[in-house]
């Protein structure tokens, strides 16, 4: 069952391998992490810019089948229209890719796991989990 939803910065430092609290809580929570096809692009994107396209490309293609794969849906669209006019009635708007990672998350139950605490804590109704620090 999933319970977890990796964002964006929380797959890069996964990919780097430079944060070893971090490649211990996904291989202990590999059957229950998914990945949004948002971070997908913003990986691949990522990959376009970078210095060594093709090699990081490579690493994307090769990540990306070793979780389950969630599509922004309506249902998600829906939760993001909420999410967004919420936060702008607060004064509090988050970006456009974190608001619809954030509304995937939320739709489907999922803990969204970042090191953007401040950008997703902002989100009504959305767990957040940093597992890039050590936690006492």
């Amino acid at each position: 069952m999933l319970r977890f939803l990796l964002d964006t910065g929380t797959a890069i430092e996964l990919l780097r391998q430079r944060t070893p609290d971090l490649v211990a809580r996904c291989e202990q929570h590999a059957d229950e992490i998914a990945f949004s096809s948002i971070s997908a692009f913003e990986l691949w994107f990522g990959a376009e810019r970078s210095s060594d396209p093709v090699r990081n490309r490579h690493a994307v293609d090769e990540f990306l089948p070793l979780v389950s794969l969630i599509d922004f849906d309506t249902e998600a669209a829906s939760h993001a229209a909420e999410i967004r006019a919420e936060l702008a009635r607060a004064g509090t708007p988050i970006g456009a890719h974190d608001l619809q990672i954030a509304a995937i998350a939320r739709a489907r139950g999922l803990t969204v796991v970042t090191g953007n605490q401040r950008e997703f804590s902002r989100v009504p109704g959305l767990r957040a989990a940093n597992w890039m620090r050590t936690e006492a």
